[in-house]
């Protein structure tokens, strides 16, 4: 089963003993602004990046050609 990045950052922030408020401040932004993303799921790819940074994580997106095993 794949998480999608918001369960994944739920599961860190629990890991680290933070909420999303936390996080929300860290990143400059609001608690209600982060929930209603978390709850869209909706993250560009350049707030997944911050996001992990401020976990003190690294972001990897990967793109794998199927046919060829090339990563992109």
């Amino acid at each position: 089963m794949n998480l999608s990045f918001g369960e994944k950052t739920k599961i860190i922030l629990k890991r680290k003993g933070l909420t999303i408020t936390e996080l929300a401040s860290m990143l400059g932004t609001s608690r209600q602004n982060l929930t209603n993303k978390f709850s869209r799921d909706n993250f560009q790819e350049k707030e997944m990046i911050e996001i992990a940074k401020s976990l003190g994580c690294t972001y990897t997106g990967t793109i794998i050609i199927d046919e060829t095993g090339e990563e992109l």
